[in-house]
C-alpha cells in the first residue's frame, strides 16, 4: 500500500510532529508498505512518479522549547498565508491512505480532516468533528458535563474581558485550543495568575482556567473503542509542561499504573466513554487527574492525535497490552480503512 505519512505543519508541535512522523513511515516501511514523508508546509517539490521512493531519517530533534515558526516559514518557497503548501491535495491523491502523524493546530483541530473529506482523501484517525471538538477545550468540557463525564470546574476568559477575574486558586490556566501543554501555567496566587494570564494570551485570545485538581496524572489510550492500561506520569519537576512531555529524562512513566484494579477499570470506563462522547475513531488519548485523598477521575481533555515518538505515551500503552510499535501502526492503517 501506497501511504504518505504527513509531519511538521507551521505550528508549535512541529518538531514532535515530525519525529513522529519519520518514526511512523519507518514502522510502516517494515510492515512492506511503502510509505514516505510529507510535511504539509512546504509540501512535495520533486517527481511525482518518485514520490515512494524517497527515503526518510529519524526527523527533527526535539527541543526544550516551542520552535521558531517565523524563521519556518521563511524557509518555504511559496510566500503567503496558505498553512498547507500549494499542490498538497494533488500529492496526497497519489496516495491509498493519508496517515496523520501531526500534532496541533495544523492537523489535529478538524480543519485538514474536513478538507481531506471533500477531497475524497482517505486518511487515519477521528473525523473532523471530534477532531474540532477535542480540540476545543470549552467545546469538549461542555460535551464532558452534558455526558456525565468528570472534569474540573472552569470557565473560558477572553483577552478582551473587562473582568479576568477566578474564583479558583490555585488554578490551570491554558490556550483554549493549544496541544501539549504549550502555554499552560499553574497559579497559585493573584500574581501568578495574572502573569499565566499573560502568558496564555501570547498563543490565543481565549483561554481556559480551571480549578487546580491536586493528584495523580494519569493518561489512558483507547484503540477500537477499547482501553489500553493506564500510564501514570510523574514529572521530576514542576508539571507535564511541553519540555517534560518531550525531553528525555524528565518524567518517570509508569505503565500499567500501580492502582488498585477497581481504580484501573474506573479509569478505563471513563476513557472509553470519552471517546464515545467527543465522536472520535480508532485512536485517541485522554489525560485524566486522580484526586488526592479522595480517589474521584477528573478527565482533562483528549488527544485525537497522540505522539508517536519515543517518550510518547500511546506507544508505551499500547506496549503494555501486548501491541508494539510496528504493529500499532498497522493497526491503525487497519482501523482507519475501515473507517
Amino acid at each position: 500500500m501506497d501511504i504518505i505519512v504527513l509531519g511538521g505543519g507551521l505550528c508549535m508541535e512541529r518538531d514532535v510532529s515530525l519525529k513522529s512522523a519519520a518514526m511512523i513511515c519507518s514502522a510502516l516501511r517494515r510492515k512492506g508498505h511503502r510509505a514516505v514523508c510529507v510535511d504539509p508546509f512546504f509540501g512535495y517539490e520533486g517527481d511525482p512518479d518518485k514520490l515512494f521512493e524517497k527515503q526518510e531519517g529519524t526527523g527533527a530533534e526535539i527541543g526544550s522549547g516551542v520552535p521558531d515558526l517565523e524563521k519556518v516559514r521563511s524557509m518555504r518557497r511559496q510566500q503567503n498565508s496558505s498553512r498547507i503548501a500549494d499542490g498538497l491535495m494533488d500529492t496526497l491523491r497519489r496516495a491509498d491512505l493519508v496517515f496523520l502523524g501531526l500534532h496541533g493546530g495544523d492537523g489535529e483541530d478538524g480543519r485538514l480532516q474536513a478538507a481531506l473529506d471533500i477531497a475524497g482523501i482517505k486518511y487515519t484517525g477521528s473525523g473532523y468533528l471530534g477532531s474540532a471538538i477535542a480540540m476545543n477545550k470549552e467545546a469538549a468540557k461542555n460535551l464532558f458535563i452534558a455526558s456525565g463525564i468528570r472534569t474540573p470546574e472552569g470557565k473560558k476568559i477572553n483577552l478582551n474581558d473587562s473582568d479576568k477575574s477566578t474564583a479558583w486558586l490555585p488554578c490551570v490556566v491554558k490556550p483554549k485550543s493549544s496541544g501539549s501543554s504549550v502555554g499552560t501555567s499553574i497559579a497559585h496566587n493573584e500574581a501568578e495568575y495574572a502573569a499565566a494570564l499573560d502568558f496564555a494570551f501570547k498563543y490565543e485570545d481565549d483561554v481556559l482556567v480551571e480549578k487546580y485538581i491536586k493528584g495523580r496524572e494519569v493518561d489512558v489510550g483507547v484503540l477500537d473503542g477499547t482501553a489500553l492500561p493506564s500510564i501514570e506520569i510523574i514529572p521530576k519537576s514542576g508539571f507535564f509542561d511541553y519540555k517534560n512531555k518531550y525531553q528525555d529524562g524528565m518524567t518517570s512513566e509508569i505503565c500499567p499504573a500501580d492502582f488498585p484494579p477497581e481504580t484501573e477499570a474506573a479509569l478505563r470506563r471513563a476513557a472509553e466513554q470519552v471517546f464515545r462522547a467527543l465522536y472520535l475513531k480508532v485512536y485517541a488519548r485522554m489525560d485524566f487527574i486522580v484526586e488526592e485523598g479522595t480517589g474521584l477521575i477528573y478527565c482533562l481533555e483528549a488527544n485525537t492525535l497522540p505522539g508517536m515518538t519515543p517518550a510518547s505515551l500511546l506507544p508505551k500503552e499500547a506496549a503494555a497490552a501486548g501491541i508494539g510499535y510496528d504493529e500499532l501502526c498497522q493497526k491503525i492503517v487497519e482501523l482507519s480503512l475501515e473507517k
